[in-house]
């Protein structure tokens, strides 16, 4: 079973979002406020960066 490109990327996003969250969020939106609060938020305590991170590449927020 083959998986569409767009799951594929989105796949690797969320592993890239686990390791380097600003790249992900970057990849996904490029630059703009989410990618600057989660510079912020990385930056300050590295979970929470995670999280938001996630959040944006699985597009709940």
């Amino acid at each position: 079973m083959r998986q569409s490109n767009s799951s594929v990327s989105t796949v690797v996003k969320v592993i890239i979002a686990i390791f380097l969250p600003p790249l992900a969020v970057f990849l996904h939106d490029g630059i703009g406020s989410s990618f600057w609060i989660n510079i912020l938020l990385t930056l300050l305590f590295f979970v929470p960066g995670v999280i938001h991170a996630l959040l944006v590449v699985t597009d709940t927020i």
